[in-house]
């Protein structure tokens, strides 16, 4: 869903006019179904670019599960570096011990859950509003 949101499209701006020359020097890598814009092949480097005015969790397991598909797919040590404009902040991303059991349990319990044969109940959250899925959730709210 979120090629037709416009929040990401809202974050892909951002991220373009922020580091007009980004796409130059890095390449857009798709792999194992995810996509990352930002990535320095040459040093193993995925930059994530975020419209937030905050530093969230969510972000940064965004990118830990970047690095678990990296690993999986043969890439020795790759890091990231979540920026954000709006703070004018950057964010380190390494690789640490138990990560891999942590990520392995992200799919895991993402995996049960598409799973299920019924739909969870909805869990209003704030952080809703700003999801690019927040449609999918909340199609029969009136």
């Amino acid at each position: 869903m979120e090629h037709t949101s416009q929040l990401v499209a809202e974050g892909k701006l951002i991220g373009d006019s922020s580091y007009s020359d980004r796409a130059t020097k890095y390449t857009e890598l798709a792999l194992d179904g995810i996509k990352i814009d930002y990535y320095d092949a040459k040093n193993r480097i995925v930059h994530e670019v975020k419209k937030s005015n905050k530093v969230e969790y969510a972000h940064i397991a965004q990118v830990k599960y970047y690095l678990y598909i990296l690993r999986k797919n043969g890439i020795e040590d790759p890091q990231a570096i979540i920026e954000y404009p709006k703070l004018r902040q950057k964010e380190s991303v390494l690789w640490e011990e138990g990560d891999l059991e942590k990520v392995e349990n992200w799919i895991k319990e993402v995996q049960e859950l598409i799973t299920r044969a019924d739909c969870p109940f909805l869990e209003k959250k704030p952080i809703c509003k700003s999801c690019s899925y927040f449609d999918f959730c909340y199609i029969h709210e009136v």
